[in-house]
């Protein structure tokens, strides 16, 4: 009798940081459109690099430090990433995995972010805080693209870990957590409002 067995499993972790409608969610939202209106560095880089919209990623490196909120994120995300390691079953050696980085994301109407993985990292996520209706789902590809060669087509319909790519769409107060070599983007945002999130990378040592 055959069997099949799922191997290299790719694991995505959901958790949830604040529920809608509560005031900590409601304060980072603020924040983040206050530092964006504020940050003419921030603005700068994203007009000279054609970048949609608003991210702070190359201009505030300190935003736990800057603003409590950020700092109250970052205890919560701690948390977060201590149990995605725990479940990835990872080998610290005794070290923990600490916040790299963490920055700002505010996309347009019709604003896109394009594939991209993120380096020198072990886990990356992201914070959703505030999607409206019609706001772009983050879009994840299958890490074994490049060597596929040959390989049909999945069917249109075929299950979800047998999907070239695939969408989640959490709501404001969410957390996504994955390994930082698996490749994302965010695509074409139709809502008639900004998305807005909170992205990281945790290192390890």
């Amino acid at each position: 009798m055959a069997t099949i067995n799922n191997l290299f499993v790719t694991q995505l972790y959901r958790g949830v940081i604040a529920q809608g409608g509560d005031a900590f969610l409601a304060e980072l939202d603020a924040s983040c459109r206050a530092i964006a209106e504020d940050d003419a560095a921030g603005q700068r880089w994203c007009r000279k690099n054609g970048y949609p919209g608003y991210t702070s990623y190359a201009s505030l490196n300190d935003l736990p430090w800057r603003f409590p909120v950020f700092k109250q994120l970052q205890k919560k995300l701690d948390g977060h990433v201590v149990d995605f390691a725990r479940a990835l079953e990872l080998d610290l050696g005794g070290k923990k995995l600490q916040l790299d980085s963490l920055w700002i994301n505010i996309l347009p109407p019709g604003g896109v972010h394009t594939s991209h993985i993120h380096p020198h990292s072990v886990v990356s996520g992201t914070v959703y805080v505030a999607m409206p209706d019609g706001a772009s789902a983050i879009k994840f590809e299958d890490p074994r693209h490049a060597m596929m060669m040959a390989t049909p087509p999945r069917k249109a319909r075929a299950a979800e870990p047998n999907r070239s790519f695939v969408y989640r769409s959490p709501e404001p107060g969410q957390v996504l957590l994955w390994e930082s070599w698996l490749r994302h983007e965010v695509p074409l945002n139709n809502a008639e409002d900004e998305r807005i999130s909170v992205s990281f990378n945790y290192r390890w040592g």
